[in-house]
């Protein structure tokens, strides 16, 4: 029994030891295993994508240290909580990644729609991550038909505009414009250091705007002009007078500058072109006098419009009569006043400002002899258009279209003196850097 107790206590013991030692190989294996699967995985670890929500900073990879989140302002950077939903493009050049104080060469890109983070490769716990932020460059047309819905049809001139209407498409010389309409405040405009009203997007994607204060935001007063001028301050007496420029004896002339050329030409040298600018100013688009003449005050005959004969301009037909048909088409060449780099019209303009047109004024708002206190237009001072009027045989006088103090249409004397405002187009390719194009968060350029 002795031995027999012995024999048992030993083939037990050998029992146990071979488990240990299978226990212990199962484990090693298993080390193995799991050591060879992570080796073999980290050589395709090489792109983390990380989604953040709402564009905030969380994110889900511990490997990762976001630092900080730079969006651009002005010429520098600010340090921000959160990545910027719209407005800004990811800045992959600027943004960087790194390892202790060392940069990374790493590949770094952020999409704005997902609002996914991918860094390559990203293999080293504890890297910190440097984005950058770029303001989004945006034309300015483009802005404007971001900011406003497009009306369709064409609203009924007759009418005075008294609320916001918002804007309307029509075509001009140049293809599809569009014009604002009523009591807005989305279309103010700050430029060389003066605030301006949009008009309109021109047929070529420039911006037309009017004169509307220095310093701040101007809507009704003398601050609305640069000045206040006779149209021609010397005669008034034929028809030639009616002209932005004109030649004696013919209808459609352009060898001598009208008085308010002069003003606004000075304007623009000492303000524009001689503060840098004119860079900024298109080139191509123009201002339509539209010189039209008509002896019959109701329909188009194409005579008159020199001397002392009455004389009825296309303004006048188109804008006065029951039926209101203003147009932004220029029907005669001479007419289009340009500078000489424009592909269109007279090429006789040394500098590319103007007026606004009496057509312009209506499809904004303005009615003849209604008066109209509310559209953007209106400003309780009379102001020059650029489109002629009529000629008055029985007083002799040369009349033009103003803006008159209670906001409506009319025609005055070109020998009174009258405000001046002056209107530019900003070249097409010009960008919106900042605003939304209201009076206190005007479009800067």
């Amino acid at each position: 029994m002795k031995n027999d107790g012995k024999l048992e206590f030993e083939t037990l013991k050998t029992n146990k030891k071979r488990i240990y030692f299978l226990c212990g190989f199962v484990c090693v294996v298993g080390l193995l295993i799991i050591l060879i699967t992570n080796s073999s995985l980290a050589k395709y670890r090489v792109t983390e994508s990380i989604p953040l929500i709402n564009g905030t900073i969380n994110y889900e990879l511990s490997d990762l240290n976001l630092i900080g989140v730079y969006i651009e302002d002005g010429n520098d950077y600010t340090k921000v909580d959160q990545i910027p939903d719209s407005g800004y493009t990811f800045n992959s050049e600027k943004s960087y990644c790194k390892i202790g104080d060392e940069k990374q060469d790493m590949t770094i890109t952020y999409d704005m729609n997902t609002k996914t983070l991918n860094i390559a490769p990203m293999t080293t716990k504890g890297t910190k991550c440097y984005l950058y932020f770029d303001e989004q460059k945006i034309l300015l047309a483009d802005a404007i038909k971001r900011d406003n819905q497009i009306n369709s049809g064409t609203p009924n001139f007759a009418n005075i505009a008294t609320t916001n209407e918002g804007v309307y498409k029509a075509q001009d010389d140049w293809g599809d414009s569009y014009y604002f309409r009523g009591a807005v405040n989305n279309n103010w405009v700050k430029f060389a250091n003066f605030y301006w009203r949009i008009i309109r997007i021109n047929g070529d994607g420039s911006i037309r705007m009017i004169y509307s204060g220095n310093g701040s935001p101007a809507t009704t007063g003398t601050s609305t002009q640069i000045s206040t001028s006779a149209f021609h301050s010397t005669y008034n007496n034929n028809n030639m007078y009616v002209g932005y420029m004109y030649t004696s004896g013919q209808v459609h002339g352009l060898g001598t500058n009208s008085t308010i050329k002069g003003v606004l030409d000075s304007w623009y040298q000492t303000n524009i072109a001689n503060k840098g600018y004119g860079d900024q100013i298109s080139k191509e688009t123009g201002f339509c006098g539209d010189r039209e003449p008509s002896t019959n005050s109701s329909t188009s005959n194409g005579a008159g419009g020199t001397g002392t004969t009455v004389t009825y301009y296309g303004g006048y037909i188109r804008l006065t009569n029951s039926t209101k048909s203003p147009t932004l088409k220029c029907k005669n060449n001479e007419d289009m006043y340009t500078v000489s780099g424009s592909s269109r019209g007279n090429k006789a303009l040394t500098n590319p400002v103007g007026l606004i047109t009496a057509d312009e004024v209506a499809m904004a708002g303005g009615v003849y002899g209604q008066t109209n206190q509310s559209y953007y237009l209106y400003t309780n001072s009379a102001y020059w258009t650029m489109s002629p009027y009529l000629f008055n045989a029985s007083f002799s006088f040369a009349f033009v279209f103003i803006v008159n103090s209670s906001g409506y249409l009319n025609g005055s004397n070109v020998s009174n003196t009258i405000g001046v405002r002056p209107v530019i187009n900003l070249s097409a390719d010009v960008t919106a850097k900042s605003g939304n194009g209201t009076s206190s968060k005007p479009y800067e350029i």
